[in-house]
């Protein structure tokens, strides 16, 4: 398979430090190259990978403040869709800005949503949904005004986090100093529970950092590190007695929780956002909902095993598990591009010899021809939108949640009288269900 990944341009792929989704990227582009794939990576021209590399943006624009962010973005995106044709499948991970390259190129488009950094960006991808196949990092991320063809957890690279059995002596904190992420309650929380704690990742929010986190650092009850390399976040998580998690919005991923499992380490994490799917409740660390909650958890962390911790991350969350998952992406999209027709597109979503069933996007204003089947009878069940189906002489106006019969050998049409996509779910039954069992009477693209 040929694929180009699209990475974000802000940091080196794989990041030197900081970078959360040039990681799980560059995890991505080696794992695919090792399993046998053509893979050109587009990146910053630093950036560090085993596939191919093409790269328009010399190095990182956080790093670099020469370089302007828009100007080298839309260069960075462009480069790729201009050598779409190159590519069995394009996979974005860089957010909203190639959908509106999309339409421009055959290629299929996968995009990965990191998550939602605004409703503002919504209309973007409200836009090309249904037009580009969207990946959430986790259940809890997905918008109810998308669809979505997968839901696939990130990855780490095991190797480079070493299982510590033995549990730590103090607590450590490891992420953006952002209210977010929740610094400043990661040291109430310490504080009450007296003990130590360490303080790891960058200043995003300067003045909250300032007013509310840095007063407290004092060297020994409290600890900042910065902003730490893979060497040194290893070894703090393998150190930890428990990760503290304490997060103030619904965070989509969180790689350090992870990680710290990963190193035996289990994770206090408040519940919101995907916590409570990466983390099993008394098994691998505690959800909870305040802070006194935490500081009740940290007294049951010695009834968690750390051992227990690393098969989670072993099982769920290895980057070969990620890398299977988004191969079998992949081929679902690209076999159901092999399904768009001028109308819209379909998908089967069940081939038995007693039925089949397909998903069916049909676009404004469209319709299909007019037609019969000969060996097979259909149940049509409105999803959303409003059609028109005629069967023999009489036209039924449906809407979503409704649905009809066209019975074998009864002359029929379905058109979208909405003013966006429609989607309907056919249901055949019958002896024989390939397409050949159309008979079309009259078609606008010339196969009657």
């Amino acid at each position: 398979m040929r694929i180009a990944l699209i990475s974000p341009i802000a940091w080196r792929t794989p990041p030197k430090q900081y970078g959360p989704w040039e990681q799980v990227v560059a995890l991505l582009a080696d794992g695919l190259t090792a399993r046998g794939h053509y893979v050109t990576l587009f990146a910053t021209g630093d950036s560090c990978t085993t596939a191919c590399l093409r790269a328009v943006c010399p190095g990182p624009y956080e790093e670099d403040k020469s370089l302007d962010p828009k100007v080298w973005e839309c260069m960075h995106i462009a480069e790729a869709f201009e050598h779409a044709d190159d590519f069995d499948i394009i996979h974005n991970h860089f957010d909203f800005l190639p959908l509106s390259y999309s339409g421009l190129v055959s290629t299929p488009v996968v995009t990965t949503i990191h998550g939602f950094s605004s409703p503002a960006i919504m209309p973007a991808y409200e836009r090309y949904n249904g037009k580009t196949a969207y990946v959430s990092i986790s259940n809890a991320d997905r918008s109810e005004r998308l669809d979505y063809t997968a839901t696939v957890y990130h990855g780490i690279d095991l190797e480079q986090f070493t299982f510590q059995p033995e549990t730590g002596n103090y607590l450590l904190f490891f992420g953006r100093m952002h209210p977010d992420k929740g610094a400043a309650e990661a040291v109430a929380i310490a504080r009450a529970a007296g003990m130590p704690l360490v303080l790891a990742g960058p200043v995003q929010d300067k003045s909250y950092f300032a007013s509310q986190v840095e007063p407290h650092v004092d060297g020994r009850a409290v600890r900042y590190m910065g902003t730490v390399g893979p060497e040194e976040r290893n070894r703090l998580l393998g150190g930890a007695y428990a990760l503290l998690h304490p997060i103030a919005f619904a965070e989509p991923f969180g790689l350090s929780v992870v990680e710290a499992m990963a190193c035996g380490a289990p994770v206090v994490a408040f519940a919101n956002g995907s916590m409570p799917e990466l983390i099993r409740d008394g098994e691998t660390g505690f959800i909870v909902d305040s802070v006194d909650e935490a500081v009740s958890a940290l007294g049951r962390v010695p009834e968690i095993s750390r051992a227990r911790c690393r098969r989670e991350v072993e099982t769920r969350f290895s980057a070969g598990r990620m890398i299977e998952d988004y191969i079998t992406v992949y081929q679902q999209v690209i076999d159901r591009q092999e399904n768009v027709r001028p109308w819209g597109h379909y998908e089967v979503l069940s081939d038995r010899p007693d039925h089949k069933v397909k998903r069916i996007t049909l676009h404004s204003g469209k319709y299909l021809s007019l037609q019969r089947h000969r060996r097979r009878s259909e149940h049509l069940f409105i999803v959303w939108g409003e059609v028109m189906v005629r069967v023999g002489d009489k036209e039924h106006r449906l809407g979503a949640g409704n649905s009809i019969d066209i019975p074998c050998d009864a002359v029929n049409r379905i058109a979208n009288v909405s003013e966006d996509d429609m989607v309907f779910i056919e249901v055949q039954q019958g002896e024989y269900f390939g397409e050949d069992d159309i008979e079309r009477l009259e078609d606008d693209y010339g196969r009657a």
